[in-house]
């Protein structure tokens, strides 16, 4: 094949594949911002995550959420409704924990738990959760970090995430 049919040929794939990769990137940029509130496990462990929040029935607790290390998982999807939100997370590996100061219900497995008071009477453990203020804002991220010294390790300070 002589080097002006080679150029030809290679000028006939080229275009249809930047059309495709132009196409594709203004999906991309044209498709709508995400809401939701996420959590992002920077450490190398396997992570379990409840999270907490007020709904109009009022308080309830749910999780858990398995994250692998290095990476995320969207805790709720959409437009955040409440501006204060709650997480609790243990390190399944080495045992240490994300956790804060407000009492909340868990349980061993997957939950849903309807009210934040009588965890122990109620069949279920108690744990503490550190609390986000949101701000109102429609979208949250947390990440959860390694600590330089054994045990608990910090959540850095939520981010909007748009």
């Amino acid at each position: 094949m002589s080097s002006a049919g080679g150029q030809r040929m290679r000028s006939a794939f080229a275009m249809p594949l930047l059309t495709l990769a132009i196409g594709l990137s203004a999906m991309v940029v044209a498709s709508p911002a995400r809401a939701d509130f996420r959590v992002c496990n920077a450490t190398q462990n396997l992570v379990g995550v409840g999270i907490g929040y007020r709904a109009k029935a009022g308080w309830i607790t749910e999780g858990w959420w398995h994250i692998e290390g290095s990476s995320c998982k969207t805790l709720i999807e959409g437009p955040l409704s409440s501006r204060f939100y709650y997480l609790y997370a243990e390190d399944a590996e080495r045992g240490g924990r994300w956790d804060g100061p407000i009492n909340m219900c868990v349980a061993e497995k997957e939950f849903k738990i309807a009210g934040v008071t009588d965890c122990v009477a109620r069949g279920f453990q108690r744990a503490g959760f550190q609390e986000y203020d949101t701000g109102e804002q429609a979208s949250w991220m947390v990440q959860l970090t390694d600590e330089s010294t054994t045990g608990g390790a910090p959540a850095t300070p939520g981010t909007n995430s748009q």
